[in-house]
């Protein structure tokens, strides 16, 4: 790979989708501050804050599944075709401890 290049990422076929969902999360969060602006009823926030909760979830679960498919197997291919490890070993520590977070979130 050239010094230009740039590495291809596992959620790089979905680019534009996984953009558009942030955007419109974005979106949300704008949404809800204008309702705490406007003094919306509790509980009317805190469902918007779950919504926006859950979508980020979604994301970040597509994400995941985007990198055990793509990084991580190719780490693990790597690691088949020249006894090599290393870089296994990290995406796995990567991946586990990216689970991790999301399990505590």
């Amino acid at each position: 790979m050239s010094a230009s290049e740039t590495p291809s990422r596992g959620y790089t076929q979905d680019k534009t989708a996984y953009a558009r969902r942030l955007k419109r999360i974005e979106g949300q969060v704008r949404g809800i501050q204008r309702m705490v602006e406007e003094d919306a009823y509790c509980i009317d926030v805190l469902t918007q804050i779950s919504a926006i909760q859950s979508a980020l979830k979604s994301v970040s679960l597509g994400l995941m599944e985007e990198h055990l498919g793509h990084c991580v197997k190719h780490a693990v291919e790597h690691a088949h075709d020249t006894g090599d490890t290393a870089e296994m070993d990290s995406k796995l520590a990567e991946a586990n401890a990216a689970i991790a977070r999301l399990v505590k979130s």
